[in-house]
């Protein structure tokens, strides 16, 4: 019997991500089998484990299913589970689902809109997060400021903020007339308001920003604000080979379950974007 990593077991089966339960394991919130857990443990499907003294339903690699949904997030929503403050979060609206649950693959701040990506795979989470897979982000922004092609090259070869140098991989003008003018820039990483900070750098101001591409994944036109669409098998399987993973098998649905999502699909309506 194959055994797996404690924390990525947790991560699969819905519990929180790898990072929050590395931590949680550290913290002494979890038990194997009555016994304390410490980091690196393995488990298979005999052992029994408990967080925070309640037992955990498992879902071990060979179970896994590899869903992944696109989401047009609008503005003013948040990228966590549950805000104390009562803000509405991008978790509300997405499809239910039986087992585990959807894990946001990066965060877009709550005045940034555009592409979201969720799976119910931590394996698949963690390879398009992890900084070694050197995954790219395309955002669409509008600025408020003279811009010129001296400011364009500084970007693109490298600004020093406040925790350390960050730049554009790219950036081209895209449309606009007058003082307030839409570009288009690449990212290679996925640091906090990294794209505001870098145009902000040059005393230019950030009116609008919208993610639209994240590495392969564009977002689609179909894909309103406030809704999703769900990724098929193929274009799963074509992301998985991109970052060197096994395929997994399609979930397996009921024809009622299938028409419960068709509607839920198809039910959706956009959600204006606050100061849009």
């Amino acid at each position: 019997m194959s055994d797996e990593k404690l924390h990525k077991v947790l991560a699969r089966s819905g519990v929180g991500s790898r990072r929050e339960m590395e931590r949680w394991i550290k913290e002494g919130r979890v038990h194997v089998n009555g016994e304390l857990a410490t980091l690196g443990d393995r488990i298979s499907e005999k052992d029994s484990v408990a967080v925070d003294g309640k037992n955990v339903p498992l879902i071990f690699d060979k179970q896994a299913q590899r869903r992944v949904l696109i989401y047009n997030k609008p503005v003013g929503e948040i990228c966590t589970r549950h805000d104390p403050e009562g803000r509405p979060t991008v978790f509300r609206h997405l499809p239910p689902l039986k087992e585990g649950r959807w894990i946001a693959i990066g965060r877009l701040d709550i005045n940034t809109s555009g592409l979201l990506l969720f799976t119910t795979d931590g394996e698949l989470a963690n390879a398009l997060m992890h900084p070694s897979a050197q995954i790219d982000r395309e955002y669409a922004v509008r600025v408020l400021g003279n811009v010129d092609d001296a400011m364009l090259q500084r970007l693109k070869d490298g600004v020093l903020l406040e925790d350390g140098m960050a730049r554009f991989t790219d950036v081209q003008f895209f449309d606009g007339e007058g003082a307030n003018k839409w570009f288009h820039c690449v990212v290679m990483e996925g640091r906090n308001r990294e794209v505001r900070r870098l145009w902000e750098s040059q005393e230019v101001q950030v009116n609008r920003l919208k993610r639209v591409r994240f590495g392969p994944v564009f977002l689609p036109s179909d894909v309103k604000s406030g809704t999703w669409k769900e990724m098929t098998v193929k274009e799963v399987n074509s992301l998985s080979k991109m970052l060197e993973l096994k395929p997994k098998s399609a979930p397996k649905m009921s024809i009622a379950e299938k028409q419960v999502l068709q509607r839920r699909y198809k039910k959706q309506k956009a959600r204006r974007q606050e100061g849009s």
